[in-house]
């Protein structure tokens, strides 16, 4: 069975930090991509950031600020989050599936999906 956990979402202030975890089991973390996507009230899902192999993804509105990365050993991503702000208010989701690197943003592309950690920035 394939599990999906994300952690670390909490309310910050603007310009504070904070570090997603992701603990993956029940499948070879090496072999997927891997993203994470966020979902704000009334908006649509938007990709974040996403790692397959040597090929990174980012979203236009956290490069410079997200960085992802994942510890094989620990079958474990992370999202570390710097000088947030409030649009970045939304709860984050990570996925696991198999996109070619050209479309690690296109999350119809990622077959497993965790319960969401909800990270809130406050003005």
């Amino acid at each position: 069975q394939v599990q999906l956990v994300e952690s670390g979402g909490e309310l910050v202030q603007s310009g504070g930090s904070l570090r997603l975890s992701c603990a993956v089991s029940g499948l070879t973390f090496r072999n997927y991509a891997m993203g994470w996507f966020r979902q704000a009230p009334g908006k649509e899902r938007e990709a974040v950031a996403a790692n397959r192999m040597s090929s990174t993804y980012y979203g236009d509105s956290v490069k410079g600020r997200f960085t992802i990365s994942r510890d094989n050993a620990r079958n474990t991503l992370y999202l570390q989050m710097n000088n947030l702000k409030p649009e970045d208010t939304a709860v984050y989701y990570c996925a696991a599936g198999s996109p070619p690197t050209s479309l690690l943003r296109r999350g119809d592309l990622y077959n497993y999906w965790g319960q969401g950690t909800q990270v809130t920035v406050s003005s």
